[in-house]
C-alpha cells in the first residue's frame, strides 16, 4: 500500500466507514452513565478489558484484511509478532481507547486506527461514537472533525495556554511561572491529543509508557492540523519498531511546541 495523495484519498473513506461500523459494535455494549453490559476482565497490571474490546478487534482485523491486505496488524487486543517488522505498511489499532471510561458509562472513549507506511502514520481515524465525534486525517489531505477542516490555533505565547497533564505532574506544573491553565484530562489519550487540533486545549503532556496504538492516529491528525507530537528529544516519532512503549509525550501547536518541549524537559530534570 502506497502513501500518495491519490491512494490515500481512495482509502480514507473505506477506513472511516469501517471505523464507524466498529463504533456501532462498541455502542451495543455501552450504557451512558451506567456500567457496560460487556463482560469485564483484567490484564496483567490491572487495566480492564471488555468483550466489546475483543469484538471490535476481531471485526477490524477481518475488515483490514479485506481493504488493506498488504498491511501488517498491530492492536492492543491482539498478540504482537515480529512479522510486522518485515512489512512497510502496518495498521495500528486501539479497539477502545479509554476502556475504563467505556466500562463506567463515560462517553469519552474512542476507536482509534491508523495506517503506517515507512515508519510514519499516513492516515488516521479517531471515532468517538458516544460523543458523536469523528476525527479524520491523512497525509497531504488535511485534518477534519465531523467533516469540517481543522487548523490548530497558533497561540503566540504559552501564557494562558490550556495544558492537560498526568495527575502525578499537575501540582508541579501548576507551580510554573509561565501562567498556563490546567485543563481537564480526557480518559482517551487519542481524544486528548486530537483535541489540540480542535482547539479545545493547547498542550498535552502524557506520562511515559503510552503505546503506539494510543497515539498513531492522533499523530497524523495533529501533523495535518499544524501541531506536533514527540518525545522529549523533539523529533518526529517512528512507528513499527520492536518496542511499542513511549517516553513522556508532548503535543502542541507548532507555535507553542518549543516552549512546551522545554517545559516537559524541566519536569524530567526535576526543575519543577
Amino acid at each position: 500500500m502506497g502513501s500518495s495523495q491519490a491512494e490515500l484519498a481512495a482509502f480514507l473513506p473505506q477506513l472511516e466507514s469501517v471505523t464507524r461500523r466498529a463504533g456501532e459494535i462498541a455502542m451495543a455494549y455501552f450504557r451512558a452513565g451506567e456500567r457496560t453490559t460487556a463482560a469485564v476482565s483484567y490484564k496483567y497490571g490491572g487495566s480492564p478489558v471488555t468483550e466489546a474490546d475483543f469484538a471490535v478487534d476481531r471485526f477490524l482485523f477481518q475488515e483490514m484484511a479485506r481493504i488493506a491486505p498488504e498491511a501488517a496488524w498491530l492492536s492492543e487486543e491482539s498478540a504482537d509478532t515480529a512479522e510486522r517488522l518485515t512489512r512497510d505498511a502496518l495498521m495500528v489499532v486501539d479497539p477502545i481507547d479509554g476502556t475504563l471510561a467505556f466500562s463506567r458509562g463515560d462517553a469519552r472513549w474512542s476507536v482509534s486506527i491508523a495506517l503506517v507506511v515507512g515508519g510514519r502514520p499516513v492516515a488516521g481515524i479517531i471515532h468517538a461514537p458516544a460523543l458523536g465525534e469523528t476525527y479524520v486525517g491523512a497525509l497531504g489531505l488535511g485534518a477534519f472533525l465531523n467533516g469540517s477542516p481543522l487548523i490548530a490555533p497558533q497561540r503566540a505565547e504559552i501564557a494562558g495556554a490550556a495544558l492537560v497533564a498526568p495527575r502525578t505532574m499537575q501540582d508541579r506544573l501548576a507551580a510554573s511561572p509561565r501562567g498556563f491553565v490546567m485543563a481537564p484530562r480526557t480518559p482517551s489519550l487519542a481524544l486528548r491529543l486530537a483535541d489540540i487540533a480542535s482547539g479545545r486545549h493547547d498542550i498535552v503532556v502524557a506520562a511515559p509508557n503510552a503505546r503506539d496504538w494510543d497515539i498513531a492516529a492522533a499523530d497524523i491528525l495533529l501533523a495535518e492540523a499544524g501541531a506536533m507530537l514527540s518525545e522529549p528529544e523533539g523529533v518526529a516519532l517512528t512507528y513499527n519498531r520492536a518496542s511499542l512503549a513511549r517516553d513522556m509525550l508532548i503535543a502542541a501547536p507548532k507555535s507553542l511546541f518549543d516552549d512546551s518541549l522545554a517545559l516537559a524537559r524541566e519536569v524530567l530534570e526535576g526543575k519543577l
